[in-house]
């Protein structure tokens, strides 16, 4: 069977687009390449029916029947006037022989949009969202995001559920896995970085996709990490925190953009017609459209504003979100709404124009299909497999290394412990697409390999990542007591973090905490490697623990830049992204939290008032000393820029990279201001011994102004704060 979608595929691919097309349609202004899309769009909108709009507006799923003698229904199923398809399926073929439907068999021949959750890669996987972050390389995020790319679109993906900017403070919710952390800024970063990444210089290339905000907007605020959950998000921190990332996003040009699951403030976000419209669309002018979340348009009766599907289908809908994905509310009951007049086929007309024109821009009205090429050519080139070790090396945040004793250059006989040592399904994460644990370097594997003829390493389970067993204790203690130095690997399953894995605590299962304890008996040192979708309680195991990495879920590359690191041929440069708090008590903690009205009182009585790691913590194997911050002017009119300089030398015996984070605080303003915010970051490699000037460009309009509750920009004079590790600058802002 597959022998034979190969061949059909080819087949489709040896027709031009216009002899595919039934009687005239290659006459067509809307069939013309050389006709301005907007014009196309036009000619194309005028020649269709109500249903046939109707039709455009929901998707769909294709490719989850995995019995290839199910095929053919599967295509038979599917209606060739079909908007959208979730394509679960990696075979171009497969794509290609529906797509021949929606061309042929469908009266005006407009081609499906195919889409997937592509977030951390399609098959080449790399490092979950959170980890990135902790690189502070965009640069390499955008590289990486290009692969994904180019993988997803070579294998009949259009359109990637990604990326996602839900501002995150509570490590409870499971989806901080799959955003950027704590900070509305390097979300923005990040979120821009993978907008470029993903769809180039130009979508209609083949080798790019759409891009996908998610989720519109305050998802991240979930009360107390649970999922789905109502949000109470004020304007002001709307405006400040929530929004900034996906006006970012909007102005870097991203295609689409998901509404979310959230009440928001009493307004579910997929019924909020002041984001989604009034912001999105007549503020920010995207032009581009809203898809739903998997089912929110029918969870609006969940919520309470909806008594039926079809009210919740004209609250959707009216509110701005422009495709249904699948709650099958717009295609039984959207029709019936534009002929009852409650929804007006203006608005009907401009949501699907909004689908026409990512579809146009894509390129799909000109190259329907996809071509079929051997998997060597387009998944796990090496180049691709480069870039996710890469991104991988620079997410790993060294968060311990007590008496200096990584790397480990001076012991013989290294004992690999824990249930994270040999495993390669978890590494890869939640949402790794069509990532193979086959694919992925376990730990274990990447320190046998980085370790050969160095020392000798042995390895024990020790016990389950979760449970009651711990008959393999004994083991573990064993290899731990022949050995000079104990390398215990721990971490989350895959599920535990992602949607829906909303978890109580933030600490690991008990029987991991006694496996260290175990282990620590023995008296050797130990070396805890942590794999995990969201930050972590340490506080009863970092006591205990020499040194301390979290690798996070790096996908393919798994052990192998950790064990570098480890070897000391990699020097560690990631830093948090997102606070690790001492205990899960301390939730909400954050470092940019408003300040308080008693900032010496107000704190918890039983435990530390600081988290245990703080956010852009990070250790490396070198030493930085920084020197005082200067600036071009300390005191400037409205209007006009400056620039702040700092020196950094490197004092260590090893070549290192460096991110400087620089932040403001405006001690006293109209509103209350966080204590610190990030306004830019920039890393930078910096040999041992040299010294490398950060430049910094401010734009006190930009950097030091504020978003009232309405969206407006407000600049005020006075004394601003610029911050870089404990220098600070005062700028004034005159009259």
């Amino acid at each position: 069977m597959k022998k034979r979608l190969f061949v059909y595929g080819l087949c489709l691919l040896g027709l031009p687009s216009g002899l595919l097309a039934k009687g005239d349609k290659e006459t067509l202004l809307y069939k013309d390449a050389k006709v301005p899309i907007e014009k196309r769009i036009d000619d194309l909108l005028s020649r269709m029916t109500l249903e046939e709009k109707v039709s455009q507006l929901n998707q769909y799923t294709l490719g989850r029947n995995n019995n290839a003698n199910n095929v053919g229904d599967e295509v038979k199923n599917v209606p060739a006037e079909i908007g959208s398809l979730i394509y679960f399926n990696s075979d171009p073929a497969l794509r290609n022989q529906v797509q021949h439907k929606a061309m042929e068999e469908s009266r005006l021949g407009i081609p499906i949009l195919f889409a997937h959750d592509v977030i951390h890669g399609f098959r080449t996987v790399y490092p979950i969202s959170l980890g990135q972050a902790c690189s502070w390389n965009p640069k390499l995020v955008e590289q990486a995001c290009a692969v994904a790319a180019q993988e997803s679109r070579m294998s009949g993906i259009d359109w990637t559920f990604s990326p996602m900017i839900d501002v995150a403070r509570d490590g409870r919710w499971g989806r901080v896995a799959e955003g950027y952390g704590e900070d509305p800024y390097a979300n923005a970063v990040f979120g821009v970085a993978s907008v470029k990444g993903y769809q180039g210089e130009n979508m209609a290339d083949g080798k790019h996709v759409a891009a996908c905000l998610k989720h519109f907007v305050g998802y991240g605020a979930s009360e107390g990490g649970r999922d789905y959950v109502y949000t109470e998000v004020s304007p002001q921190t709307l405006w400040d925190t929530y929004l900034p990332p996906y006006e970012a996003g909007v102005k870097a040009g991203a295609a689409t953009l998901m509404s979310s699951f959230n009440d928001l403030s009493g307004v579910p976000g997929s019924a909020n017609h002041y984001t989604l419209t009034e912001i999105l669309k007549q503020r920010w002018k995207h032009d581009g459209f809203v898809v739903s979340d998997w089912g929110a348009i029918e969870q609006l009766r969940s919520q309470g504003v909806a008594a039926s599907k079809k009210e919740a289908a004209m609250k959707s809908f009216t509110a701005g979100v422009e495709m249904d994905m699948m709650n099958n509310c717009y295609n039984k009951y959207l029709a019936e709404l534009v002929s009852e007049g409650k929804v007006s086929k203006t608005s009907l007309n401009d949501a699907v124009k909004r689908v026409l024109r990512v579809k146009f821009r894509l390129g799909l009205f000109d190259q329907p299909y996809t071509p079929v090429i051997a998997d060597k050519d387009r998944i796990l080139k090496s180049e691709s497999v480069a870039v996710a070790k890469k991104l991988a090396e620079e997410s790993i945040v060294l968060l311990k290394n007590g008496n200096n004793i990584l790397p480990l250059t001076r012991f013989s006989r290294i004992a690999v412990v824990g249930p994270m040592a040999k495993n390669k399904e978890h590494l890869l994460g939640s949402w790794s697409a069509h990532g193979r644990p086959e694919d992925v370097t376990s730990i274990y594997d990447g320190l046998e390999s980085e370790f050969k003829g160095k020392a000798k390493l042995s390895y024990a389970k020790g016990c389950d990542f979760d449970g009651a067993d711990n008959a393999g204790f004994a083991e573990a203690a064993t290899a731990a007591k022949e050995a000079d130095v104990v390398v215990i690997c721990l971490g989350e399953k895959r599920g535990w973090s992602g949607e829906n894995a909303s978890r109580s605590t933030l600490a690991l299962p008990q029987i991991q905490e006694d496996l260290v304890q175990e282990i620590k008996k023995q008296g050797k040192p130990i070396i805890l490697v942590l794999s995990s979708g969201r930050p972590l309680e340490l506080n009863r195991l970092e006591p205990v623990s020499d040194a301390i990495l979290e690798i996070w879920q790096p996908g393919i590359a798994g052990g192998i830049p950790l064990a570098g690191v480890i070897s000391g041929k990699i020097n560690p440069s990631g830093k948090l992204a997102m606070t690790f708090p001492y205990s899960t008590g301390q939730i909400p903690i954050y470092y940019n939290a408003r300040q308080s009205a008693r900032p010496h009182q107000g704190k918890y009585k039983d435990i530390q008032t600081t988290p245990l790691y703080e956010f852009a913590y990070g250790l490396s194997y070198t030493t930085y000393q920084y020197g005082d911050l200067k600036a071009s002017a300390t005191a400037v009119k409205r209007g006009q820029k400056l620039t702040v300089e700092i020196p950094v030398t490197n004092t260590g015996a090893r070549d290192g990279a460096e991110t400087v984070h620089w932040f403001i605080s405006d001690p006293t303003c109209s509103i209350s201001r966080p204590v610190k915010e990030l306004k830019s970051f920039d890393k930078q490699l910096i040999k041992a011994g040299e010294t490398r000037v950060f430049r910094f460009e401010v734009d006190p309009e930009r950097d030091l102004s504020f978003t009232d509750g309405t969206g407006k920009r407000i600049l005020e004079s006075g004394d601003y704060y610029i911050i870089v590790k404990d220098k600070m600058l005062n700028i004034n802002i005159l009259d």
